[in-house]
């Protein structure tokens, strides 16, 4: 048996790491580098971006082969992607610049986010270089350093009470657009002090991101960087694989929502549940179907239960499905059931009253099979197109 409790902030729970914020430049005002920092070396597990032009730091991830690290270092405004062989070699100027200040840190790892195709500023990062103090602990400055069009920092930590014992985890992530992970623009950065055996680390973690931050949707685009690390110093001496497990997809759940919520000038939160699908994986495309649909997008922002735009977005997505079979449900407000037409005047009031919540679900059971998943996507306004016409400027 074990149980969660939620703790307030977020890294400095625990004891081992520090973390923090510096002003570098990149934006007008806020904290735009940020650094977490481990007094022991930790386990690393990693899982990027499908997306096949993936950015210099995780070429250069990989080329490494990193599997023991203390340090991360993180920028926003700048993605260094598409950047080519001097996009590796700014990250390797810039791990002299940390080494040469910080003789006891081990493999560090670098993550940027940001405007792709342009060098790293260099001058800008080594000079925030020297303003890290590795005995900060303030999740807060991170979580606003690695924010580009987010609104909100995004942060959650637990303890996790065991009958052996407790560890503790949490995570800080960032994302608000270009938000279509299989990896997602989303970066994800969990700490944890679990023993848990390197081997399972990303196993796990691939296995919680397929219902976490794979499961949603902001627009349908899949960024260059989108990252998730996991770091262990194993400090607890505990570790239970089915809490762990449970704790991790917990922390990435919560993470994953916080994107959706804070999608690019989103008003509503949607979760597409597809049941009865010939398998789970056809349920995915289904699911994901819908919330990357535009017209679905655009008629939960005007609250309109247009459930055709539903039924016609399943029908095209390439799997089984029958429309005989197929219901189509507003939380509990069916509209459509196995060929029959339920959308009159009372229920369609009901439907567009469920839509006026913030958040709700959209239930559809395609009679086929046992298949099921669940996407989470949210609406598409106006505010979407004025942040991204005006990104760069």
């Amino acid at each position: 048996m074990f149980r969660l409790i939620p703790l307030k902030g977020s890294i400095e729970n625990l004891e081992n790491f520090f973390c923090g914020g510096v002003k570098a430049g990149l934006k007008e005002q806020d904290y735009d580098v940020g650094f977490i920092y481990s007094k022991k070396i930790c386990s690393v597990a990693a899982i990027f971006t499908e997306n096949r032009f993936k950015a210099a730091p995780l070429i250069d991830f990989e080329r490494r082969g990193v599997t023991k690290s203390n340090f991360l270092l993180v920028n926003s405004k700048n993605a260094n992607a598409l950047t080519g062989e001097e996009g590796i070699e700014d990250i390797q100027t810039i791990y002299r610049a940390l080494h040469k200040k910080f003789e006891h840190i081990h493999e560090p790892i670098m993550s940027s986010t940001g405007v792709i195709g342009v060098r790293l500023p260099l001058e800008k990062i080594e000079r925030a270089i020297d303003g890290i103090d590795l005995s900060k602990r303030n999740s807060l400055s991170f979580a606003r350093a690695i924010m580009t069009t987010d609104s909100y920092p995004k942060m959650v930590a637990f303890e996790v009470i065991t009958d052996n014992g407790s560890f503790k985890i949490a995570g800080v992530a960032k994302g608000a657009g270009m938000i279509d992970p299989s990896m997602a623009t989303m970066l994800a950065f969990i700490v944890t002090d679990a023993s848990i055996e390197d081997k399972e680390m990303k196993p796990l973690l691939k296995e919680c991101a397929k219902t976490t931050f794979n499961a949603i949707s902001v627009d349908g685009d899949r960024s260059t960087n989108d990252t998730v690390l996991l770091f262990s110093d194993k400090s607890s001496n505990v570790y239970e694989k089915e809490a762990f497990r449970f704790a991790l997809e917990r922390v990435m759940h919560e993470l994953a929502l916080m994107i959706v919520r804070d999608g690019e000038g989103a008003t509503k939160v949607a979760a597409f549940d597809i049941t009865g699908a010939k398998n789970d994986l056809e349920a995915q495309i289904a699911a994901k179907a819908l919330s990357n649909s535009l017209l679905v997008k655009t008629a939960l922002f005007g609250e309109d239960p247009n459930w055709g735009r539903i039924a016609s977005t399943i029908g095209a997505c390439g799997i089984e499905c029958y429309p005989e079979r197929l219901k189509i449900s507003f939380e509990d407000v069916t509209v459509y059931d196995r060929g029959k037409i339920l959308f009159d005047s009372q229920r369609e009031k009901a439907a567009h009253n469920v839509m006026k919540r913030s958040e709700f679900t959209i239930k559809c059971d395609l009679g086929v099979g046992k298949g099921s998943f669940r996407a989470y996507g949210c609406d598409l306004g106006y505010d979407y197109v004025k942040i991204n016409a005006e990104y760069r400027t």
